[in-house]
């Protein structure tokens, strides 16, 4: 098959919608009413989270690199591994995607959000919210975090570093680990969207489709987890590039 600039957009699209509708269906499993999953807990969302990114990858990696996430794309554009003429064709799949897997997870667990009567727990299976509502220091947690992701999956990729960690094929797995382990240590205070395709569009599916009041979509918050990751992001590519060979 012919790798184009569309059947790249083709593969992020696919991937980014099965990262969401992972990530986010552990999460409606966890905390919707009436759900087998319910009260399953931070630990099984963090590791089905890393699991959905893995599945995104393995399913997007060899035709479109796999970045699933436009802050991603930005980065390894600054960095100078990725073309900047392909950054918004990019962006643009990743978001359409978020709305797809979010919109699945929505279908999926109809039942579950109609049991469900706090709009605050059906926004969580949905987009992010912090625990504290700090914005400046919210939008700090988005940005390290974002930005360590984005530095170690360049580091990941350095030519120096590919025998040692054995990538190509198996390069998934080190990222699922990543998220891990971001989520368990760095994911406690807003939970760490570092994605804004898994958080903007999906909570403009939320906006759609469950509510459409502003306040309960949580608006005056969502440019957090899209600034701040992509600031992170730009950080990185400017800063790992140095550093590795």
């Amino acid at each position: 098959m012919e790798v184009t600039l569309f059947t790249k957009c083709i593969f992020e699209f696919i991937g980014t919608a099965v990262l969401v509708l992972f990530g986010n269906g552990v999460v409606a499993s966890s905390v919707l009413k009436k759900s087998k999953g319910e009260n399953g807990g931070w630990a099984v969302i963090i590791i089905a989270w890393g699991l959905a990114v893995m599945l995104g990858v393995f399913i997007s990696g060899p035709y479109s690199g796999a970045h699933l996430n436009p802050a991603l794309t930005v980065g390894l554009a600054v960095a100078g591994s990725f073309q900047w003429n392909t950054v918004l064709p990019y962006i643009i799949a990743q978001m359409l995607g978020g709305a797809l897997g979010s919109l699945l997870v929505y279908i999926f667990y109809k039942d579950h959000f109609d049991a469900t009567d706090d709009v605050r727990t059906k926004l969580s299976a949905f987009c992010t919210s912090p625990a504290i509502m700090d914005k400046p220091r919210n939008f700090f947690c988005e940005f390290l975090g974002t930005f360590i992701l984005t530095f170690i999956i360049i580091a990941l990729s350095a030519p120096c570093n590919t025998p040692e960690t054995g990538m190509g094929a198996v390069g998934a797995f080190p990222v699922t680990m990543l998220i891990v382990a971001i989520g368990m240590s760095l994911g406690g205070t807003t939970g760490y969207a570092i994605n804004p395709a898994r958080d903007l569009s999906p909570r403009a599916i939320f906006t759609i489709f469950v509510s459409n009041r502003k306040s309960d979509a949580e608006w005056g918050y969502s440019w957090i987890p899209v600034v701040g990751p992509v600031s992170g992001a730009i950080l990185a590519g400017l800063t790992a590039p140095l550093l590795y060979c």
